[in-house]
């Protein structure tokens, strides 16, 4: 039952370029995600929020008002058209 145990540390090759390009890429693609997540996350310094900033003011409305044309080349092209 006496059974010899191999303890030398197993041969590890050194790393080629391509497992260092690998590497260094995986760390730069954590990091740019980790930017991402905390661009999102963290509040924007913009005084006021967007969607404040997208309503229109009541004097901003009367200005930006036009009456509008309905279109005559749709009506006159249902018309025309022959019925089935």
């Amino acid at each position: 039952m006496a059974a010899e145990f191999d303890l030398t540390p197993p041969e590890v090759q050194e790393p080629t370029f391509f497992d260092n390009v690998l590497r260094y890429g995986l760390f730069l693609a954590a990091i740019f995600q980790i930017v991402c997540i905390l661009s999102i996350l963290l509040p924007s310094k913009s005084p006021e929020p967007e969607w404040e900033q997208s309503e229109l003011k009541p004097s901003d409305i009367t200005k930006k008002q036009k009456p509008t044309t309905p279109s005559t080349g749709k009506k006159a092209k249902k018309e025309s058209k022959k019925k089935r």
